[in-house]
């Protein structure tokens, strides 16, 4: 069988893009603010947190990666709620204002729920790669310390959460992984490395040290994808479910890493599934 030409997200981002129907900011900083999908229905509408990706850095595109299956979880009736934050590059950004930021953005549902007729018992949080793992430490940073300042002060429940092709084990990415965010330098500016010498910079930031979440887990691979080599998924989905959490792993055939946010794509249908299950 012939393997089709894998998509980068240049191409994904050459194809028209729809339009959402709001945007709000979370924060008082120009980077602290989300757009809004929202089915034509009354509601009250189940609510899926999309996480762009990127590497983290902020010379790569942002949440215009994420407006595709934006649209088309629109139009299956869900509310989107696409945040952008500060990345590696921006000032604030990396450790520890993008955690904070992807916080602070989630909790914010809080006040736009009865503005927009959105459901807070079903919150979904979905994101790609780099967005897959702030999508993991989001749903699980209420089993950090109280005095954590990555934490936030009332973290809002999160129902399940949707990996597609997250960086979900830190050190392990830093160790092993492909070069193509920047290779471990740009792990260290996630993790605060720099200035946080003699402290475990994985405990708080990486769901593989974070584990078990007691979030229930999709985790979602393309076999091909050469940015996050689906073994990352496959390693952590095993030592969290070891742990007791409830994580299921799907490795998409023929799809790479864009593929996978491409509502086009022969994966998009499974991973929409997924997300439709786990806001039931």
């Amino acid at each position: 069988m012939e393997t089709k030409a894998l998509i980068s997200f240049s191409d994904l981002l050459a194809r028209p893009r729809p339009a959402a129907d709001a945007r709000a900011s979370y924060g008082p900083l120009p980077l602290q603010f989300g757009e809004l999908w929202l089915p034509k229905s009354p509601g009250p509408h189940p609510v899926v947190v999309v996480i762009h990706g990127g590497c983290w850095r902020a010379d790569l595109p942002g949440l215009e990666l994420m407006d595709y299956i934006s649209a088309d979880l629109r139009e299956a009736g869900i509310a989107v709620w696409n945040i952008e934050y500060r990345r590696i590059g921006h000032e604030g950004g990396g450790y520890p204002g993008t955690f904070q930021d992807t916080a602070r953005a989630v909790d914010h549902l809080r006040s736009l729920a009865p503005i927009f007729h959105l459901d807070l018992a079903r919150v979904v949080t979905v994101g790609h790669s780099a967005g897959g793992h702030l999508a993991v430490w989001v749903a699980g940073r209420s089993g950090l310390p109280a005095s954590n300042r990555l934490r936030g002060k009332r973290p809002l429940k999160i129902r399940a959460v949707v990996s597609l092709a997250g960086i979900v084990d830190l050190a392990g990415y830093r160790e092993t992984g492909p070069d193509a965010c920047g290779g471990p330098s740009t792990i260290d500016a996630i993790t605060g490395a720099a200035d946080r010498a003699g402290q475990d910079v994985f405990a708080d930031t990486s769901p593989m040290a974070m584990a078990p979440i007691g979030v229930p887990q999709a985790l979602v691979s393309g076999d091909l994808d050469p940015i996050v080599p689906k073994r990352f998924g496959h390693a952590y989905g095993e030592h969290a479910a070891g742990l007791g959490d409830a994580v299921t792993i799907y490795d998409m055939p023929q799809a790479g890493h864009f593929e996978l946010i491409d509502p086009t794509s022969q994966a998009w249908p499974t991973i929409r599934a997924q997300i439709q299950a786990s806001l039931d």
